[in-house]
């Protein structure tokens, strides 16, 4: 850049128009705060001309002094700042945020002297070079230099007057700490946060950090000190000194016309500004998180029980649309058959607020009257042959579909037919898990309750629980578990294999599945065998779901997580769950001998058939919860072909946005498709939807509505708050398996967070379904949001042996992870 100025040093109050773009970012806006009365403490600039040879000219440092003089003739006795201000510095695009140097608290004149050459000589530095290539910039900076007087802070820290996270520009967030700046610059302390709304000046949420060091005036710069006791968890900026900063940044962003990033210091009850750029890295505003919950005109109560427990996250908009109405078309089938009449039940039985899936429970009072009055009838529809109606009926009638379009070359089909095909999958689906939630399940919650209350009659003090009773068997988890051991034992007997396998992410050997030519070293036919060997697994167990929602993928679509457990096992961290599942079934059949042996009559009677009953059904539950997804694979496949062909078309970017497309959207391509007519771009609206699913993840759905409220809280709020002032802060779930565990807490929303979890962790999850039985092999307890007593993850931890809390509605939201939590499964209490 060309230097024709005669000025070579500016102070703020004259530096203006074209000069300001030659004073750099910091030094250009500093002047224009200044002028515009911000509270900028006084200072000038040193323009690059200032400079020959890397060193100041005798005339700009006459004029350097000159301005020192001013400074001190009108403010007294003060000790300064000197700071870089490069040309491509805080501008829009490039931040450069302590990759210059900073040199504070500096007085006498030849102490400035070598403070401005340190700071103008920094842009020589490494540090400055690797920012530069990282951004696209030219190495060789021309930079200003700034003195100005400093602040001597009681407190400081950064104001960003949007929000960085989410991209509200609604909401400011500000650090805070105590001390000069310095501190949170170089990532010495962590700071108070605050979020704040920009039109009320509320706090919205406030996290005050134990804050161990300061940075402080020295007798020349700067230096480190303890924060002393009574300041460190002490609130740096109270609710009105933030609304009050907040109010500030909101007129310096009106003045740049763009949110500001704005480092800002406090003395004597006074804020002062020493920085303000603009924001570079500032996220698309996401959608804002949903607050009211209100039922759908027609329902007046709405439940998260049932099948809805497969559905923990907010729905995406192809299964809140194709799969939903499958669902209701299903389940109102199946609920007619066993109310021997129509009209009984709401049309729709599930039904959406806020993306989350509520069970409709609004049924009027005659149709409820009805109920009741034919509740044995009902009763004896639904559990007469209820085993039957899912080994006999309803798993070969799915299997059948999902054979029939196996064998037939769909992808050969028209668009049109292929969704035909994804619907009738998706309704197989739905009628499968009909025939098991109507018969084998509930035969299954009813016979474990019965045989535990029975026994509750007939048990002594040393007597072991009753879920011991109904532990051991093969179930479909189980068999997938022993399947990955074994696998495991098999590439041990193969050194060179076992070592790459366990080296290599998990990622990485997903992608490799498929690759004919082994890795260096390998043998081939050792690499096909193992190859051939997981394939098989898959086949076997690869459709598990974890979550009803089909956006999701199975581990068929996505192995890694079933390769991180063979690792495990590989590594011998594992437990052997041939020894468990032996010491399960011996503690069993001693338990079951030793009451054989002293009940007698009645007692006896009492205790065999409440045992044959519960131990009838509790397999069978756990091998149809596991088959539920058979059908998953093909039927992502072909959402996916279509996804494919919309590509091909230019109406999406990749072949998975098709899941966040709606139904009648995908009816009309699929028309257009097989008319060759031109589809509709819709690539712009995914990332807007995929914004609206986060938003709504972030929160935890009311298990009940309307919600109830009582002095305008709502009762949950209420119990929860009473729940912290009695056992410090924690959750209250269902007591699922007995036991107390202090461990790490691992936060997994899904699949793609199971390669995170460490063995020994807490697993923190929405629900476990049999798909997530491999992360059991590395959890010291379970957490979830949704469950009970007698669902999936309560009687895996039992066979596991490990405390479960269920239930809890907010784990996954209110535990962080990583953070040391404690949870008692004998009392359902989750507390740190």
């Amino acid at each position: 850049m060309s230097m024709n100025l005669t000025k070579m040093t500016l102070s703020f109050k004259d530096l203006a128009g074209e000069q300001q773009a030659f004073a750099g970012g910091k030094g250009g806006s500093l002047a224009k705060l200044y002028q515009a009365n911000f509270p900028v403490p006084d200072g000038f600039a040193i323009l690059p001309a200032a400079f020959v040879d890397d060193a100041l000219t005798p005339e700009a440092w006459s004029h350097i002094r000159s301005h020192l003089n001013r400074l001190r003739n009108t403010y007294g006795p003060i000790t300064f700042a000197v700071r870089s201000s490069a040309m491509s510095e805080d501008s829009a695009h490039a931040s450069f945020a302590g990759e210059f140097e900073t040199v504070l608290n500096v007085k006498a004149d030849d102490e400035i002297y070598e403070a401005i050459h340190r700071v103008y000589n920094s842009r020589l530095n490494e540090r400055v070079k690797a920012y530069s290539l990282a951004k696209g910039l030219d190495i060789a900076h021309d930079i200003a230099v700034i003195v100005q007087q400093l602040v001597l802070a009681e407190s400081s820290g950064v104001l960003f007057t949007a929000n960085p996270i989410n991209g509200q520009r609604d909401q400011a967030m500000i650090s805070a700490s105590w001390g000069l700046g310095e501190a949170i610059v170089s990532g010495l302390v962590n700071p108070d946060t605050l979020v704040v709304d920009k039109m009320t000046g509320r706090v919205l949420n406030r996290d005050t950090a134990d804050k161990l060091v300061m940075t402080v005036c020295g007798r020349i710069g700067t230096e480190e000190e303890a924060v002393p006791d009574k300041l460190r968890r002490r609130p740096v900026l109270s609710d009105q000194e933030a609304a009050e900063l907040v109010r500030l940044g909101q007129r310096i962003e009106s003045l740049f016309g763009t949110p500001m990033d704005i480092e800002w210091t406090r003395a004597n009850k006074q804020f002062a500004i020493v920085q303000a750029r603009p924001i570079t890295t500032l996220p698309e505003a996401e959608p804002p998180t949903p607050i009211e919950w209100k039922l759908p005109k027609g329902a007046y109560v709405g439940m998260r029980n049932n099948i809805v427990e497969l559905m923990a996250d907010p729905l995406t908009p192809l299964f809140g649309t194709l799969g939903l109405s499958s669902v209701n078309k299903s389940m109102g089938n199946l609920l007619m058959t066993f109310f021997d009449k129509p009209g009984i039940m709401p049309e729709e039985l599930i039904i959406t607020v806020n993306e989350y899936a509520y069970y409709n429970g609004s049924i009027k009072p005659w149709p409820m009257f009805k109920i009741i009055l034919n509740s044995v009838g009902i009763l004896k529809r639904m559990f007469r042959g209820a085993v039957e109606r899912w080994t006999e009926f309803g798993r070969p009638a799915y299997v059948a579909t999902i054979k029939r379009w196996q064998v037939q070359k769909w992808r050969q089909l028209p668009a049109t037919e292929i969704l035909k095909a994804t619907r009738e999958l998706s309704e197989a689906t739905i009628d499968a898990y009909g025939a098991l939630v109507s018969g084998v399940i509930p035969a299954a919650w009813m016979s474990e309750g019965l045989f535990t209350l029975a026994y509750k009659l007939i048990k002594k003090g040393e007597d072991p629980s009753a879920p011991t009773f109904l532990m051991g068997f093969d179930s479909l988890p189980i068999r997938a578990e022993k399947s990955l051991y074994d696998l495991a034992e098999w590439v041990r007997l193969y050194p060179v294999l076992a070592t790459y396998l366990n080296g290599t992410p998990s990622a990485r050997l997903a992608e490799e599945l498929g690759n004919e030519q082994p890795p260096p070293g390998i043998e081939t036919k050792n690499w096909r065998e193992w190859q051939n060997r997981f394939q098989m697994h898959l086949q076997k167990y690869g459709h598990t779901i974890y979550n009803l929602d089909f956006a999701n993928p199975v581990p068929a679509d996505d192995p890694s997580p079933l390769l991180d457990t063979m690792k495990l096992f590989l590594s011998g961290q594992g437990v052997n769950p041939y020894s468990r599942q032996k010491t399960a079934i011996l503690r069993r059949e001693q338990a079951t001998q030793t009451m054989l042996n002293r009940l007698k009559g009645l007692r006896l009677n009492l205790f065999r058939k409440s045992l044959a009953w519960a131990q009838r059904y509790a397999p069978l539950r756990e091998d149809g919860l596991a088959d539920v997804g058979l059908s998953y694979p093909l039927l992502r496949q072909m959402l996916r072909e279509l996804g494919h062909r919309f590509v091909g078309a230019g109406m999406i970017n990749e072949p998975d946005d098709v899941f966040w497309l709606k139904e009648d959207e995908i009816e009309q391509a699929v028309e257009k498709l097989d008319s060759k007519e031109a589809l509709d771009d819709l690539s712009e609206i995914i990332p807007q939807r995929k914004s609206t699913w986060q938003a709504g993840k972030r929160i935890s759905p009311p298990l009940m509505l309307p919600q109830i409220k009582f002095l305008g809280k709502n009762i949950e709020e209420l119990k929860s708050g009473r729940s912290k002032r009695r056992d410090r802060e924690g959750l209250k779930g269902v007591a699922a398996s007995p036991g107390s565990v202090t461990a790490p807490a691992c936060v997994v929303h899904g699949p793609e967070d199971f390669a995170q979890m460490k063995t020994g962790d807490v697993l923190v999850a929405p629900i476990t379904t049999p798909a997530w039985t491999p992360l059991f092999a590395r959890a010291s307890a379970i957490v979830t949001d949704v469950g009970g007593p007698l669902s999936h993850g309560s009687i895996v931890a039992r066979e596991y042996g490990i405390p479960a809390v269920l239930g809890t509605g907010t784990a996954t939201k209110r535990i962080r992870d990583g953070q040391v939590i404690t949870v008692n499964g004998s009392n359902g209490k989750v507390f740190w």
